[in-house]
């Protein structure tokens, strides 16, 4: 469960950079109600925000880094963004984005984990992240994608301190393993991870990488908007025992994300 109180170690903004702004805005309006606001639309800053019921839950910007694909990063809550880049080299991490202010808002860095996923944190000043999250419309989930759990468990659980928690596949799949805050109870569970070959991690040339889960209500009708509006499907929609109804999806600039049912409690 992911919650608006942005514990520390906890998912609390994402955002997505895309080659085409008003295409990118159109498309996730269409499939999960979003209401777009424009913060700029020049040639220098092109991007905005996310609007659910008129609550912030995401952002939007302009891909400007050379050879980059389209993709959404995710921000964990942490209280010192710049330790947070220490101990990030320290474990064999590389610094994308050394740590800034953006002004009073708060303080951001972003990284790379030594597998090559990429990810970013947020230290809190006015802002402390989305207004809306575990809702329909708004992130539920974080995944990652890995070519060596064992060594992500041991990166990420030395940056944040996360707890883990492992269950079995079906059909002998592996291993998932489940995220926890550090010191929070399992019912707080906010995200997972599993180990996957190379080759099926084609999206990010074969390096690990993060994507959101966003809940909506109805999997389906969101997959049918999904491909209507000029994305696709790379798995589903299907059930999960005990998770709910869920599809893996690709934005018409490639840029991945799971569209999620949740279960209904018994």
């Amino acid at each position: 469960m992911i919650t608006t109180d942005q514990a520390p170690g906890s998912p609390c903004w994402l955002d997505l950079g895309a080659p085409d702004v008003r295409t990118s805005a159109a498309f996730y309006g269409a499939v999960l109600g979003w209401e777009y606001e424009s913060m700029g639309d020049g040639e220098e800053f092109q991007g905005g925000m996310f609007k659910k019921d008129g609550k912030t839950v995401a952002g939007l910007g302009k891909l400007t880094e050379e050879g980059a694909r389209s993709a959404w990063m995710i921000y964990y809550t942490v209280p010192d963004a710049d330790a947070t880049t220490q101990a990030v080299q320290s474990a064999g991490g590389t610094v994308r984005v050394a740590p800034m202010d953006l002004e009073d808002w708060g303080r951001m860095a972003q990284f790379t984990d030594p597998q090559g996923g990429q990810f970013a944190v947020w230290q809190p000043g006015k802002n402390s992240g989305f207004e809306l999250a575990d809702e329909p419309g708004s992130l539920s989930w974080t995944e990652l994608y890995t070519t060596d759990a064992a060594a992500a468990k041991e990166f990420y659980g030395g940056i944040f301190g996360w707890q883990y928690g492992d269950m079995e596949l079906p059909g002998g799949g592996g291993a998932y393993t489940i995220i926890t805050p550090a010191g929070l109870p399992e019912e707080r569970m906010q995200g997972g991870l599993v180990e996957l070959p190379a080759e099926n991690l084609a999206l990010a040339g074969g390096r690990p990488y993060w994507h959101p889960v966003f809940n909506v209500d109805d999997c389906d009708a969101a997959v049918a908007r999904v491909t209507e509006n000029g994305g696709s499907v790379q798995m589903g929609p299907e059930d999960a025992e005990g998770v709910g109804r869920l599809a893996v999806c690709v934005d018409p600039s490639n840029a991945d994300f799971v569209v999620l049912t949740p279960a209904t409690p018994s």
